[in-house]
């Protein structure tokens, strides 16, 4: 299936000069979200993680999509104050600052396979920040999974040597 079709651009948002690839349009068809969640599954199933981690928000909705589909954990990752137990944190540099990201310190032990997915990666600091706070508590990132990669922006060189896969390419 062609999901293309099914992502939306919207064009000067959030800012003049970018594009934005929107799948509020992908998530509202049915056969478009279930054939991403399902390609998802058969291509990341050989890596047998244990947990998915998904980034705030998007991957938060096809990150837990895909923990039910394989019968594994959902762990999300989010910005500094949402989560409300003790935390593990990653500070990590923006074009205009930092950042950070949170994870419950109890939400994963050491040695854990983990798989991270968010909806799209572009210059790939969030999923990068992210794969370095699961490697500082000391899981085992099995790979990566994104429904859309911005190719120009070569995120993926950013990440850690681990397989990554992408269902659609711009």
């Amino acid at each position: 299936m062609d999901l293309k079709p099914l992502i939306r651009d919207i064009p000067d948002f959030p800012k003049p000069g970018i594009l934005f690839r929107d799948i509020t349009t992908l998530l509202s068809d049915p056969a478009g979200l279930k054939y991403s969640i399902d390609t998802l599954a058969t291509q990341v199933g050989d890596w047998q993680p244990q947990y998915i981690v998904g980034m705030e928000s998007r991957g938060f909705i096809f990150g837990a999509a895909l923990a039910y589909k394989l019968g594994i954990g959902f762990i999300p990752v989010r910005k500094p104050g949402k989560l409300p137990a003790a935390v593990h944190t990653v500070e990590y540099a923006l074009e205009y600052g930092t950042d950070r990201l949170e994870i419950h310190q109890d939400a994963v032990v050491p040695g854990s396979r983990i798989l991270i997915v968010d909806d799209l990666i572009a210059t790939g600091g969030t999923a990068a920040a992210t794969a370095k706070l699961l490697q500082e508590i000391g899981c085992n990132l099995v790979g990566c999974a994104f429904i859309i990669e911005l190719d120009d922006l070569h995120g993926r060189s950013r990440l850690p040597d681990v397989p990554i896969i992408s269902l659609v390419h711009y």
